[in-house]
This record gives structure tokens, C-alpha cells and sequence, in this order.
């Protein structure tokens, strides 16, 4: 049995005992110098604030403390009986403490009752199995005299009241907590990004099934279709750089809180706006794209403050994961509920779900980690370590930045990737419809194969470049490789598409086309960190501008192309740009830092 000190740099406060049966281990002294010398033990101490519990080779399923339990005061059963194992039987009852923090002395062999002398430890110790250095704590200090025999206990401790004075929380003691409380904060963070692209693709994607009713109803043809859907993009072009500059500089908690909050009620009030008229729908939905258009600089901001370089890959790849799920949700669900109630159902119910995001993001995110109080002191280590300052910016660098080549590799890549990611997105179900001759169910449920291989492939991607980078490989190879993948896979399987005959092997060439695709989060989605993290929102502005850019033209070429020509000229056009891109890519990108 051992009786632990509780110690605080301040005072010498109660302590606490254990009435567990323990067998054959000698005393540990980790720091300070408590327990008995009996076998039977279990030690309890606090040092530099905090409570490490040590349970050593403790069989009984019963422990019974004095002093505190769980930060409160204690009272156990007044039963002690202590029997030697020679034949030497004796009993013992532990009274109390008194006003000066000394022991009084207990009945028969056991004895407390030196005075406590504090001292200055300035040693290493081991707790928990790490070494620490203790520097300049002041330690109040007991020591226990006992007899060598060896002891049996059964029975519990004497009850220890506690003066109401006495009975005070020592300050910094750690408890055991739930897992989910445990749960690492910065991963709280990607999480909630996560759930915010999975609405941002949700609310985005609906139009693109929506869209075959409504043209019905509303007489529209090819062109109006195209200019509907370009007219997001009006929007989303606008906020791609003021989203960057405002989430460097007053925090990216703030500014995708607005974008979400904001997309989400021009979703809801998307149905009013197409019975009003075209040019009211034109506006709500440019309306959206402005809301849409800070997530990905502002989530960007977030992560290069929060994730460190050896999980970058992997945390961009879960986030942006989220947008393809978003849109296999969104093609998934929306046919079921224009089926049940009607297209405007699909803006109602998925707009609406944007204040739920939004009351956990308020209450759970932070911009940085310097302003996170739950953050805890080692994860904070982990997260800063080998890292740029983590405070907004004041100004931005634009000469500097726009005079750097990898910067313009990004622009020019981001422009090539999106022009065909961009096409897929808002004209697959079309093309399912007119092509392949699905309905309208059938047609969002073939899109959702192409969209849920690129959430798989995006998070292998990422778990693939991490290793690569943890294994030696230059970020620069890493990246690159990565997003040569992200452009030849693509390239290939859309030059496919011509040369296959049934429905199934279109829908497999356009999975795995998507599924390639998805290996560009690993390479130029993560490069705005890499060569610029304190700057990655604006980086990540710039190039998606670009990226925006060719979402507004090669959406509404694409209309204007079928009205004259065939997909298979959608097609090409795609694969060249996608050529150009890995071009660009190899000759301009690296990995490394170029912007402090």
C-alpha cells in the first residue's frame, strides 16, 4: 500500500492512498520520494500541477482514495484491516491531517510524522515512461517510515474529512477524460472542413439534376442551360482572391463561417428566384458562387496554420474528399426528392442544413492554434514545430509573389485541371441523359460512381504522398508525380469514351477518369502550402480564380459546342488542356519554399 504526496508549486495539499491489493513490486520513486516500502502499493502524485496516476501490478478491482477523487473531496470505508503474511496480524486506523500538513501518527507499526521540508528540484525524473526536466519547482517533500515486513491488506482506508478550506482543486490537475476529448484538435478543425465541402458540393451539384426538370417547365435549351450554370461562376470568380486576402488577415475561422452561411441562404431562396424570372435566377445563383467562392482559401488558411508538413497531403485529401462525397450525396439524393416533392424540395432541404454546420463550427473552430484554450501543450508543440509564424498577415506581397515561375505553374495547372473537372461536374448528367439515355434517376445515380472513386482515390493519394515525403522522397518529385497522375489518367480515359459501345463501360471510363483526377489534391491542391504557407489563402485564390475561369468558359463553351458539334469535341478539348497542364507542371512547379 502506498500513500502518494499530493504536490503543487504553491502548497502541500491532501493526499491520496490506495486500498488496493498489490503483489510483489518495490517502491518507484519518480521525482519524489512517497509510498511505503510494503509490496502492496499504488502511488499517486502531482508534479508541476499536474496528476500522474501510476496502477503497478495492482490485481484487485477496487481502489479507494483520501484526499481528492476526480478534483473532489473523498470519504471511503472506515474499515482498515492490515494482516503480515509471517503470522504478524495487526490493525491500524489513519486518523486525519491536520491545519500544518503533518501526519499524525498511526496505530501500531505504521508511523507519519515528519515535518514537511520543501526543496528545490531542478532533475530530470521519469513519469509515464518520458523524461522530464523539472526546473526551479518548489516540491514539498514527506517521508514515510515503515517496517520491511511483508504485508497483506484487505479492507478499505479510513474515512479523511476534509476542512472546507483544505478541500481546494489543485490548479492544472489532468483527469481522465473521454476519448472524444482527447481527440486531436487540429483534426477537429479538418473534420469541420470537411463538412463544409460536403455542403459546398451538396448545394452545388443540385442544379446540375434539377436543372432537366426546370428546362422543361421553363422552356430553356442548351444555351440558357449553359448560361445558368456558367452564372454561378460569376460569383464564385469574384470572392476566389478577396476570400484569400481576408482569410491571411482576420482568420479563416470567420470568413468560411460567411461563406456557408451565406451560400446556404441563396440555395434556399433559389426556387423563388427561377419562378420570378431568368435574370433572378441568374443573380441568386452568382449570388452562391460568391459564398462558395472563399471556402477553398479560407479552409486552405486554416489547415497551413493548423496541420503540420508530414499530414498536408492526407488532411487536404480528406477535406477535399468531402466535395466528392457532396457530390455523390447531392446526385444521389436530389432524384429522390424532385421524384417525392418536387425540384424546389432539393434547394429547401439542402440549403437548410448550413445552420446546423455553422453552430458547430462557431463553437468548436479556432483560426490558429494560439487561440484554441482547449489545445493541449503537446499537440500545440506538434503542430508549431518547423513552422512559419501562425499570425494573420498584414500585407500582402503581390510583386513578390506574381515574380515567382512556381507561382504561374500553379495558375496555369489550376486552369487545365478545372476546365475538365468543371465540365463533369455540371454536364454529367446531361450527358447521361442525351448520350447514354438514362432518366433522370438513373442519371444521377451513374454520376455518383465517378464522384465516390474520386473521394477514395483522393484520400489513397494522399496517404501515398505522405509515406513517399516520410520516406525521403523530395516534396518537389512528390508533387509532381502526384499531379501527373491528376492529368494523364483523366486524358486517357476521356480519349476512351469515343471507343466504347455500351452505357456500363461509359460510366467505368468516366469513374476512372475522376478517380485519376483525384491524385491532384496530393500534387497542385497541396503546393499553395508548400511554397507559401503563410500566404497559401491568397496562393490558393489566384490559382483557383484561374481554375474559376475555366469552370465560366468551359461551361458555357460546352453548351455552345453541342449545339454545333458532338461530345467527343468536348472530350478533346478537355484532353489537350490537360497535355498543356502536365507540361506546364513538370517544367515550372516545386515543392519548396519560396515565399517567407
Amino acid at each position: 500500500m502506498a500513500i502518494g504526496a499530493v504536490v503543487s508549486n504553491r502548497h502541500f495539499g491532501p493526499f491520496n492512498a490506495s486500498g488496493r491489493v498489490c503483489q510483489g513490486k518495490k517502491p518507484v520513486y519518480l521525482g519524489l520520494q512517497c509510498g511505503f516500502a510494503a509490496p502492496q502499493y499504488i502511488q499517486r502524485t502531482i508534479l508541476y500541477n499536474k496528476l500522474y496516476l501510476s496502477r503497478i501490478g495492482c490485481s484487485s478491482p477496487r481502489l479507494h482514495s483520501i484526499g481528492f477523487l476526480n478534483g473532489k473531496p473523498f470519504r471511503s470505508n472506515p474499515s482498515l484491516r492490515v494482516e503480515a503474511n509471517e503470522g504478524n496480524k495487526f490493525s491500524k486506523e489513519c486518523h486525519s491531517i491536520n491545519s500544518r500538513r503533518q501526519f499524525r501518527r498511526c496505530k501500531n507499526h505504521l508511523s507519519f510524522g515528519r515535518r514537511i521540508q520543501p526543496r528545490m528540484l531542478d532533475n530530470p525524473s521519469i513519469i509515464d515512461g518520458q523524461s522530464r526536466k523539472i526546473k526551479h519547482a518548489t516540491v514539498n517533500r514527506t517521508k514515510v517510515d515503515y517496517r520491511s515486513e511483508d504485508y497483506e491488506i484487505t479492507g478499505e482506508l479510513d474515512s479523511l474529512v476534509l476542512p472546507e478550506g483544505e478541500a481546494a482543486l489543485v490548479e492544472g490537475t489532468e483527469q481522465d477524460k473521454p476519448w472524444w476529448q482527447e481527440f486531436p484538435r487540429r483534426w477537429v478543425i479538418v473534420l469541420l472542413c470537411f463538412a463544409s465541402f460536403l455542403l459546398c458540393n451538396m448545394d452545388r451539384v443540385n442544379m446540375s439534376i434539377a436543372i432537366l426538370p426546370m428546362s422543361k417547365q421553363f422552356n430553356w435549351n442548351s444555351a440558357t442551360v449553359g448560361l445558368i450554370q456558367s452564372s454561378f461562376f460569376w460569383g464564385y470568380l469574384l470572392t476566389q482572391i478577396v476570400g484569400g486576402i481576408w482569410a491571411d488577415k482576420i482568420g479563416g475561422k470567420r470568413v468560411l463561417g460567411f461563406g456557408v452561411v451565406w451560400w446556404s441562404l441563396a440555395t434556399v431562396l433559389t426556387p423563388i428566384a427561377a419562378n420570378i424570372g431568368l435574370p433572378f435566377l441568374l443573380i441568386m445563383r452568382a449570388f452562391m458562387g460568391i459564398g462558395e467562392g472563399v471556402a477553398m482559401p479560407a479552409m486552405n488558411n486554416l489547415l497551413s496554420k493548423w496541420i503540420p508538413v508530414s499530414e498536408r497531403s492526407r488532411s487536404l485529401a480528406l477535406v477535399y474528399s468531402g466535395m466528392y462525397l457532396g457530390s455523390v450525396t447531392g446526385l444521389a439524393v436530389s432524384p429522390i426528392l424532385i421524384n417525392k416533392f418536387g425540384w424546389p424540395s432539393v434547394f429547401y432541404s439542402f440549403g437548410s442544413l448550413g445552420s446546423i454546420w455553422f453552430a458547430l463550427w462557431w463553437s468548436k473552430a479556432y483560426s490558429s492554434p494560439n487561440e484554441d484554450p482547449t489545445l493541449t501543450a503537446a499537440e500545440k508543440r506538434l503542430i508549431m514545430a518547423g513552422s512559419t509564424s501562425k499570425e494573420p498577415v498584414s500585407t500582402i506581397p503581390w510583386k513578390l509573389i506574381l515574380s515567382k515561375a512556381p507561382v504561374w505553374a500553379l495558375i496555369i495547372s489550376h486552369f487545365c485541371h478545372n476546365w475538365g473537372t468543371f465540365i463533369l461536374l455540371t454536364w454529367m448528367p446531361t450527358y447521361y441523359n442525351q448520350v447514354l439515355k438514362f432518366n433522370l434517376t438513373e442519371s444521377g445515380l451513374f454520376c455518383v460512381l465517378p464522384w465516390l472513386t474520386m473521394a477514395i482515390f483522393a484520400n489513397i493519394g494522399g496517404w501515398i504522398a505522405d509515406t513517399l515525403v516520410s520516406k525521403g522522397l523530395s516534396i518537389t518529385s512528390v508533387r509532381k508525380i502526384m499531379q501527373s497522375i491528376g492529368f494523364l489518367g483523366p486524358a486517357f480515359f476521356l480519349t476512351q469514351l469515343s471507343k466504347v459501345n455500351t452505357p456500363a463501360l461509359a460510366v467505368m471510363c468516366m469513374a476512372c477518369s475522376q478517380g485519376s483526377d483525384a491524385f491532384s489534391q496530393s500534387g497542385l491542391y497541396s503546393n499553395h502550402q508548400d511554397i507559401g504557407p503563410r500566404y497559401a489563402g491568397v496562393l490558393l485564390g489566384l490559382s483557383n480564380t484561374a481554375g474559376v475561369l475555366a469552370g465560366v468558359f468551359g461551361t458555357v463553351a460546352t453548351g455552345y459546342i453541342l449545339q454545333k458539334g458532338s461530345w467527343d469535341d468536348v472530350f478533346k478539348v478537355a484532353v489537350a488542356l490537360y497535355i498543356i497542364g502536365t507540361l506546364v507542371w513538370n517544367l515550372f512547379s516545386t515543392g519548396e519554399r519560396i515565399l517567407d
